[in-house]
């Protein structure tokens, strides 16, 4: 069987599982007695470990073995939750990440066995017998076949064998199903079915032997249970028994229709007396008989016992999100880009082309109006299909946090907020390292040692915040930590040491700018280096990123409070509104995101601060650029009275651009430049007019 075309979904799904599973382990650590958490992460290592087993992931399928075992004995009260036992859970689930990563990467498991996690994991599994057998109904399922069945018969005391077919018994739930089913009309068989010794997937003909049988009737039992039956534990037959309105040759010749099968005995249960008040359990148990089939055939369900609770309280039944391949978003995307240029070309049209026919005229604009409500409705659809919530980011930091915690020795915690904010794909992709970088920061430099902090008169546990929301047209996202704050003092010491300013410079730098030093490439206040951070490639690497996706970073820090780190990132990089402008003869387009203000400025209001350009505007000093001397445009408009100026921010940095014309606003597609042009950050990329004409995009935060 060639799985290879499985292997994308595999690789998803068990992406998905893993981080599940240090979700909840991470809960289990603070709430050892939390049942409902135990069946998740029971549930979540059982799917791993069939998915990997059907994958031919040996290696993988033997360590989430194992991992499962230990979870059914906390299931199963057999065992505590301690701490060495999170730990060790913890490190079989990097190991797992480190074989879904050589997957990834080679399609391979690779050759480690973690043979040190699998002699923990046996150990404590000894040191948990030892402690005393369980009763006998908490055995796990895992035991099969025949050893099933016995316990069978020890959970049901006061059961009774169906004449013939000695491996089921009926307990008094069982009886009560069938004794409602008898004063219904209905016939109650008890079915024995054989595969054939050359049958290579048992679990797959037993599921189909119980898909042949539904349309039939109702499945209350089966022997061993469906947990046994998915997980190939029994030998070449198994028994069932089937609540029915058809006859027994019916469905002997339904079973039998199923290829690779032996043989299938049946034979009537006849009913017995038991208390007329027992049948009112019938709907209980009869809801809880259907998982049987479903379990069997490896769905992400709990086993047969567990069907009932299996279904999350408050969750969907239907997951409604689809994978989409990004290349296909893509291909949609630039299929709307074309249909915007149409658009915009159709616009550019002058009436005068179309004559003097009212009604030509009227069909035009007609058209016009329509074709722009089609491309924004397409535009914004497009665009939601390609909104992912930061959540599939954020979600892997506190099992980051808690290592940290363990590794620097400082109680810390970390609080999210905002999970839900919606950020374009290929933006997701990319904001993940410099997080990354920010929190390790907040941890290592942020939060002072447990000590100090107590000397200090804070909590022991320092706090870092994560929070993100949407503001107008960009998604900011801010660590906080409430640790000691950035010494600026130290800062400007450090820079002026490794020559990075002068003495002179640093008596006149604003605290602001020299805590921007903080980002320039190998400047790190780190006294020594470790495999944390102190090499001084953590804020450069964050800003360097972050400006390529159109964004911008910066820093406040009270000493003794803590810092706050503040992102801010553009929510989409396809499409985006922006002011067209005219300065010479060449147009240009500024993201409307950046713009404050448009303003009609006077010649005589400039003033000139240290040799600079500067307006006063409305009481705040904001600096002047003209955008001719640094594009090189020598037929701009000179010695005007009076300049129209674009006050563009960013952050709270403000500055004015000097145009000579405004042309309006228009929703442009980026283009990407390539290579061509690599020697100026000034432009991030450029668009297509209606008329055919391509126009720069500023970059504004470059400019400020």
């Amino acid at each position: 069987m060639d799985v290879s075309q499985y292997l994308e979904i595999f690789i998803e799904e068990a992406k998905e599982h893993l981080q599940s599973l240090n979700e909840q382990l991470l809960i289990l650590e603070k709430e050892p007695e939390n049942k409902e958490t135990i069946n998740e992460i029971f549930r979540a290592a059982h799917s791993l470990k069939g998915m990997a087993g059907t994958m031919g992931y040996k290696r993988m399928q033997k360590l989430t073995h194992d991992m499962e075992n230990v979870f059914q004995e906390v299931r199963s009260d057999k065992m505590k939750v301690s701490s060495e036992l999170v730990d060790g859970l913890f490190r079989g689930l990097d190991a797992l990440q480190e074989y879904l990563d050589n997957i990834v990467n080679t399609q391979d498991e690779g050759t480690n066995e973690n043979q040190d996690l699998i002699d923990l994991f046996a150990k404590e599994l000894a040191r948990a017998s030892e402690g005393g057998a369980a009763p006998a109904e908490a055995q796990p399922a895992a035991q099969g076949g025949e050893g099933q069945a016995a316990a069978a018969v020890q959970t049901a005391p006061q059961s009774s064998s169906v004449n013939g077919l000695d491996s089921i018994t009926l307990n008094d739930t069982d009886k009560s199903v069938i004794a409602k089913a008898v004063a219904e009309g209905m016939n109650a068989y008890a079915v024995n079915v054989e595969i054939q010794e050359t049958c290579v997937l048992k679990a797959a003909r037993a599921f189909l032997v119980f898909k042949a049988v539904e349309p039939l009737g109702e499945v209350i039992k089966s022997i061993p249970d469906a947990q046994a039956i998915e997980d190939e534990k029994f030998d070449f037959d198994f028994s069932m028994v089937i609540i029915s309105k058809s006859s027994a040759e019916d469905i002997k010749k339904a079973i039998m229709n199923v290829s690779e099968m032996k043989e299938a005995v049946i034979q009537k249960i006849e009913a017995e007396n038991v208390p007329a008040q027992a049948a009112e359990q019938t709907h209980e148990a009869g809801a809880a008989a259907q998982p049987a089939g479903q379990a069997a055939a490896g769905a992400k369900a709990p086993a047969a016992g567990a069907a009932a609770a299996g279904a999350a309280k408050g969750k969907p039944v239907v997951n409604r999100s689809v994978r989409v391949d990004i290349d296909k978003l893509d291909d949609l995307m630039n299929l709307v880009s074309e249909l915007i240029i149409a658009k915009n070309g159709l616009v550019s049209i002058s009436p005068a082309e179309i004559g003097t026919d009212e009604t030509k005229k009227g069909n035009f604009h007609e058209q016009v109006e329509y074709l722009e409500r089609i491309t924004t409705n397409i535009h914004q659809s497009v665009m939601k299909v390609r909104m992912v919530p930061i959540e599939s980011v954020v979600n892997r930091f506190p099992r980051m946090i808690r290592d940290l915690s363990k590794k620097l020795g400082k109680k810390m915690e970390l609080f999210m907020s905002g999970e839900e904010t919606e950020l374009d794909r290929t933006v997701i992709d990319e904001i993940g390292d410099p997080l990354q970088h920010i929190l390790r920061n907040a941890a290592d430099h942020g939060l002072e040692s447990n000590e100090a902090r107590i000397k200090a008169g804070k909590p022991e546990v320092g706090s870092i915040y994560l929070n993100a929301y949407q503001e107008g047209n960009n998604v900011v996202i801010e660590v906080i930590d409430d640790g000691g704050g950035i010494d600026v003092e130290k800062v400007k010491r450090k820079a002026i040491e490794k020559g990075t300013i002068t003495p002179e410079q640093g008596e006149v730098m604003s605290d602001k700018d020299i805590i921007d030093l903080l980002f320039r490439p190998s400047f790190s206040t780190a006294e020594q280096i470790s495999d944390i951070s102190g090499r001084g490639v953590g804020l450069d690497v964050v800003k360097t990123k972050i400006e390529a996706l159109g964004g911008n970073v910066e820093c406040k820090t009270v000493l003794g409070e803590g810092s706050t780190f503040t992102i801010r990132l553009p929510l989409t990089l396809a499409i985006i509104q922006a002011l067209m402008v005219v300065i010479g003869n060449e147009k240009y387009a500024i993201p409307l995101a950046n713009i404050n203000t448009i303003e009609d400025v006077p010649a005589t209001d400039i003033k000139f601060v240290e040799g600079k350009e500067v307006i006063n505007l409305r009481g705040t000093v904001i600096p002047l650029i003209r955008l001719d001397k640094i594009l090189d445009v020598t037929d701009a408009k000179k010695d005007q009275e009076s300049l129209t100026v674009v006050i563009i921010a960013k952050g709270d940095k403000q500055a004015g651009l000097i145009v000579d014309d405004l042309i309006g606003q228009l929703e442009i597609v980026i283009k990407s430049i390539g290579k061509y042009i690599n020697n100026s950050k000034m432009i991030s990329g450029a668009t297509i007019l209606g008329d055919g004409e391509i126009a720069l995009i500023l970059d504004a935060t470059t400019l400020v």
